[in-house]
């Protein structure tokens, strides 16, 4: 099972195991109130790529395009195969930091995560949601 939830709010018994995705430590949050298990910068955004989409709602699917990429390539896409073993068993819970809980990399993340749970590549469920698109 996958959740995904803001860093800032206060961890709950059923988070599971709880990774943080960003590269950056969240501001003026002590390390024993996130309590993290996993800080995974490897899975974050390239400093090029999150100065560049800056939450800017307008860039979120070129955002979500490029991140995938990025996510694809190794080594972030071992430790995503490792991620989406570890939530076929046991609860994994996404944490972030962003103000923005729509358009922010965890939701991607989730969304492939997701994919390889359901046993579909990025490209099978973009021309499954193109499909379902009015």
């Amino acid at each position: 099972m996958l959740r995904v939830r803001r860093v800032y709010e206060p961890p709950e018994p059923q988070d599971g195991f709880r990774v943080l995705v960003d590269r950056l430590w969240p501001r003026g949050l002590s390390k024993e109130a996130a309590r993290v298990d996993l800080w995974a910068r490897e899975l974050a955004p390239s400093d090029r790529l999150r100065r560049w989409f800056g939450h800017d709602p307008v860039k979120w699917e070129e955002f979500r395009r490029r991140y995938r990429e990025e996510l694809s390539r190794s080594p972030a896409r071992e430790l995503v195969q490792q991620l989406a073993e570890r939530a076929r068993h046991d609860t994994v819970t996404l944490v972030f930091g962003a103000r923005d809980e729509r358009h922010n990399n965890a939701v991607v993340l989730a969304e492939v995560l997701q994919e390889r749970l359901a046993g579909t590549s990025g490209k099978q469920a973009s021309a499954a949601r193109r499909r379902r698109a009015p």
